[in-house]
């Protein structure tokens, strides 16, 4: 005979508990998941996608990329919708020339921008016939012949692709429609302290610094991190699944950006 009987009461006691037991772990699942993401997202990496084509040929519409958070330290745009919670700047590494830096635009303090950034607290830039001028040098340029491609309206740009080489060696392409437009002869322009001077790689179809009243220099405060790896790259609608055998460029998958 069993000692220790139990009855049909203790039966349905058990199940409740077990239920709450279950709900609580799935609770506790779901919140550290959601706080590994948000500190990783904070302190490591971030995703990002490319929206526009003013950084065409380093950066095409419809890549997706990882921004390193600690290349640049931390400040408030660190964290998810920029808590004033980081005074200043902490742990802050100046970033290099030829950086691609993600930032939140200065005159909103809101919207993620990507640019390249060329200039330095205390240089001087100048655009000149197209050409980039950093302290009064013409940075180089080679011609690599012409370079087509289409906007996000479904309109084609021909243009001219280059490779830039930058006073500290750094060398990436950039594209040019013509050397004659309003952006590629520019006033001189000083960077202060604490700020830095980016331009896009289409340098014709780019918003940045050299529009001083839309853009315009960036404080150091706004470094948001240093785009580093592109994980995904589309070249239509990224919901429209069942075309991604056409549309994914997996050749760009993983590539180092530079």
């Amino acid at each position: 005979m069993d000692d220790n009987p139990l009855d049909v009461e203790d039966l349905l006691d058990t199940k409740p508990a077990k239920d709450e037991e279950t709900l609580w772990d799935t609770v506790k699942t779901i919140f550290y998941a959601v706080a590994i993401a948000i500190l990783v997202r904070t302190f490591a990496f971030e995703p990002f996608s490319i929206p526009s084509g003013s950084m065409i040929p380093t950066l095409l519409v419809g890549d997706y990329l990882f921004v390193s958070k600690s290349s640049y330290g931390y400040s408030k745009h660190s964290l998810p919708f920029s808590l004033p919670i980081v005074p200043g700047r902490v742990l802050y590494e100046m970033p290099e020339r030829g950086d691609v830096a993600v930032f939140k635009l200065p005159t909103d303090r809101r919207t993620d921008y990507i640019k390249r950034i060329v200039g330095l607290p205390g240089d001087t830039i100048q655009v000149r016939g197209g050409i980039l001028h950093i302290n009064g040098v013409a940075v180089k340029r080679e011609s690599l012949g012409a370079y087509v491609y289409q906007d996000t309206y479904g309109i084609f740009h021909n243009t001219m692709r280059y490779r830039e080489t930058l006073p500290n060696g750094v060398s990436h392409e950039i594209i040019e429609e013509g050397d004659s437009y309003p952006q590629d002869n520019t006033q001189v322009y000083q960077v202060p302290k604490d700020h830095y001077f980016g331009m896009g790689d289409n340098r014709d179809n780019s918003q940045d610094s050299r529009y001083l009243m839309n853009v315009g220099y960036i404080p150091k405060e706004n470094l948001v991190g240093r785009a580093d790896v592109l994980f995904f790259s589309i070249s239509g609608s990224f919901w429209k699944f069942w075309a991604w055998p056409w549309s994914l460029r997996f050749e760009r998958f993983f590539d180092k950006i530079g």
